[in-house]
């Protein structure tokens, strides 16, 4: 993985403890839009990590193929993007 880990570990360390903390919300009973409230804010954090490791995908994984790669290793990335697109629109 081509990303900076650190940053990586430190964003989802944030949302385990986003997670913890809807967990104790349900427990309590806590009000419901406080609660969607979290997971939004859960949901864009892993958004953002998605996206930095989709970038060093990109400049690191699929560049080396395209330039060092065989047909085969290209048509395979190609794939690989398009199924985590297809995911990722739906």
């Amino acid at each position: 993985m081509q990303t900076d880990k650190t940053k990586i570990i430190r964003l989802l360390k944030t949302v385990k403890g986003q997670i913890e903390g809807l967990i104790k919300m349900i427990e309590e009973d806590r009000y419901c839009i406080d609660v969607s409230t979290q997971i939004l804010a859960s949901q864009s954090i892993l958004k953002k990590i998605n996206l930095e490791i989709l970038k060093g995908h990109f400049t690191h994984c699929i560049r080396e193929a395209f330039e060092n790669g065989s047909d085969k290793d290209k048509e395979e990335k190609m794939s690989e993007i398009a199924g985590v697109l297809d995911k990722l629109l739906k």
